[in-house]
């Protein structure tokens, strides 16, 4: 099992993408598809699809969603409109998501939810 460590080391190391693959109504990168399969997390691109649904999420062109997990192992998703203003708070009453946070990009032109260092 790797560590939160390696998979963070991992997931700086894409830059661009080569594939997009289709998960419900969006699109993601090679570097998504990483740490979905990495940790185990397919959820949280359900997460993001579904917040597409939302007429205050929907409007934002690009959207950041800050996923931070606490100790207890309950967590809490910010999404915000990547001018730090947020738009909408999810909370999680648990989560086995492997790192202490995430955060994750998504063009809602494009439909398309990418790490940001793959911009």
């Amino acid at each position: 099992m790797k560590t939160p460590g390696q998979i963070k080391s991992e997931l700086e190391q894409f830059c661009g993408t080569e594939n997009y693959y289709k998960y419900m109504n969006i699109m993601f990168t090679d570097g998504i598809k990483h740490l979905a399969d990495t940790c185990e997390c397919y959820w949280l691109l359900s997460v993001v699809a579904s917040w597409q649904a939302d007429s205050r999420v929907k409007q934002e062109e690009f959207q950041v969603f800050k996923l931070q997990v606490h100790e207890d192992k309950t967590a809490i998703i910010t999404i915000e409109d990547g001018n730090g203003s947020v738009v909408a708070v999810q909370t999680l009453d648990y989560t086995d998501f492997c790192l202490d946070e995430i955060v994750l990009w998504y063009s809602s032109v494009d439909r398309i939810l990418y790490l940001p260092s793959e911009h």
